[in-house]
């Protein structure tokens, strides 16, 4: 982007570097500055906009004919011309079109006939993993059912379909604006592109996976055959990491406040509300951004447009404006299901109901067997754009 450009009246200037790796590590103090100084920043540092509030975020994720995401999602021109083809990157009507058939097979209908297998896998797994007592909640926990379960519902090659865990960060990654990390990424993605169109096609996919589906549709006529490569990304992607960072999350979360585990032993209905929480005070996707299509007021603030602004859902889901005691993990909150964390409006995120399900199972089968959680260890994966724990080692009583 360029830093070059003036900021619009209005806007509050900061010369911070957010995507440094001090910041990535812990960017709530900056975001409490942004929300303290005003409800549109200007980034010197990478000529973008950003919404560090709650109203002002979610009100540009409504407005999509303003807050364009055909024009790019990402921080940087190169990856918004790469991700051209797919979901994320589309507005309507073509967006509709590619997400009624990405959404298929996780829309709670199609969901209801996976619940049985979820649920005896997360039963397997947690049983092995008590009897075991100490284990890393980030490795041998949150990649058990998206690894074994997901991956295989996918339905891609075997061949390289080990490298998802690499693709899916470095693909975030580049997200980012231009920095070290998104240069080391951009070689990464170029392998996860070139297995998406020589691997991913028919004849080398498994008949009845959802992403053999894709190809059917588009042989339908119900999206382009253009379109379908790209449209691997939204499962090879978002349907990993971000499901394995909100499930670490939830065990680091209980383990350093146990009063909020004992209250979701005594009463498990609230599991739901746990799971809203945890993604409401650590969301996993920290930073979006989106296309201004034309100038638009917000804020009381006129961004012109052409420019591009960044949608900060870590932020706005800690906004004093609209939580109380925002930084406390609280299962009873009776509004964290307004959070942003799985996006909000046209884009909201399409796997957010298998998500749920993969950690509705898991706190299932933890409730009646571990009275706390004793944490030992716990180490931050550095990402552009995802907020996570490569490491959460514990200890279950």
């Amino acid at each position: 982007m360029n830093s070059n450009v003036e900021p619009a009246k209005g806007a509050v200037c900061s010369k911070a570097r957010l995507f440094d790796e001090e910041y990535l590590l812990d960017p709530y103090p900056l975001y409490q500055e942004f929300r303290d100084a005003g409800p549109v920043i200007w980034l010197e540092a990478y000529g973008l906009y950003m919404l560090p509030r709650y109203v002002e975020t979610r009100r540009a994720l409504e407005d999509w004919e303003s807050f364009s995401s055909a024009g790019g999602v990402t921080m940087n021109d190169i990856m918004n011309e790469k991700l051209s083809g797919g979901l994320l990157c589309s507005d309507p009507p073509r967006h509709d079109s590619l997400r009624k058939v990405i959404e298929r097979p996780v829309l709670p209908r199609a969901l209801s006939q996976l619940r049985e297998r979820v649920a005896s896998e997360a039963k397997g797994l947690i049983e092995r993993l008590c009897r075991q007592k100490k284990f890393d909640a980030a490795t041998e926990l949150a990649h058990h059912l998206p690894i074994t379960i997901v991956s295989d519902l996918v339905g891609l090659p075997e061949e390289g379909r080990e490298r998802m865990l690499v693709w899916a960060p470095a693909n975030f990654d580049c997200f980012g604006p231009i920095n070290a990390r998104t240069n080391a990424a951009f070689p990464v993605v170029g392998e996860m592109v070139e297995y998406a169109f020589s691997q991913c096609v028919p004849g080398k996919l498994k008949p009845d996976g959802w992403a053999q589906m894709i190809w059917e549709a588009a042989h339908r006529g119900e999206v382009s055959l253009e379109d379908a490569p790209f449209m691997m990304n939204d499962y090879m992607g978002p349907s990993l990491d971000t499901t394995i960072f909100a499930t670490t999350w939830l065990i680091w979360l209980f383990a350093n406040n146990p009063e909020q585990w004992r209250k979701l032993r005594e009463n498990p209905a609230m599991i739901p509300a746990a799971i809203n929480e945890a993604v409401r005070i650590e969301s996993p996707i920290q930073n979006f951004s989106r296309h201004v299509a034309r100038d638009v007021e917000i804020g009381g603030v006129i961004l012109p447009k052409g420019s591009r602004v960044i949608v900060s859902y870590g932020s706005a889901n800690r906004d004093e404006r609209k939580w109380g005691n925002p930084t406390e993990f609280d299962i009873m909150r009776e509004d964290s299901n307004e959070h942003l964390g799985f996006g909000h409006g046209e884009h909201n995120c399409v796997g957010k109901n298998l998500a749920r399900l993969e950690m509705r199972a898991l706190l299932t089968e933890l409730i009646p067997r571990v009275e706390r959680f004793e944490l030992h260890e716990a180490k931050p994966a550095i990402n552009n754009v995802l907020h996570g724990l490569k490491t959460c080692r514990v200890t279950v009583h």
